[in-house]
């Protein structure tokens, strides 16, 4: 993989395009999974509160985009929370969040996190290697398909293309 081509603005931000794509509807509680009543999202929120995280403008679920055929890299995260036991019965967690800004489609841009529960700490529903999570106050408007922008903080986040013999593979 190499650095992304994307374009790079002078106040260290990268735009890209992506498309929002189902998840596994563990954050939101639609999934109805009884181990997370509400959601993921909603069960974690007090305890990112007590920890100096306050996320109560966003809406209690994630909105998951493909920036595919790239993939990304974490590099510094504007917040990490290590050990978070935010679960009765599940093993404590460690979260990223990283600093975004999102356009879909003529709507004024809203910023947020990406949402990056650290994969070796993370018990199951892992992602792609090119889904994002994001956090952000509701976006009306927002559907599986929808093509959306994404500006991503390049101290952050480094985005890869894939090289040619990667695409020959596809």
């Amino acid at each position: 993989m190499k650095p992304s081509a994307e374009t790079t603005e002078a106040a260290g931000w990268r735009t890209l395009r992506a498309t929002v794509v189902p998840g596994h509807q563990v954050a939101s509680g639609n999934n109805r999974n009884p181990l997370f009543p509400g959601g993921t999202i909603r069960m974690q929120v007090p305890h990112f509160r007590a920890l100096g995280l306050d996320l109560s403008e966003f809406h209690p679920g994630t909105i998951n985009i493909s920036i595919a055929p790239n993939r990304y890299q974490v590099l510094e995260a504007a917040v990490t929370l290590r050990e978070v036991q935010w679960h009765p019965t599940e093993p404590a967690e460690d979260f990223s969040f990283f600093d975004v800004e999102v356009t879909a489609g003529e709507g004024a841009p809203v910023r947020g996190y990406i949402y990056y529960p650290h994969p070796d700490t993370k018990p199951t529903h892992f992602q792609s290697p090119d889904v994002l999570e994001l956090l952000l106050p509701f976006v009306s408007g927002i559907e599986y398909g929808a093509a959306i922008k994404l500006k991503v903080r390049e101290n952050q986040l480094s985005v890869l293309e894939p090289d040619a013999r990667e695409l020959a593979d596809c």
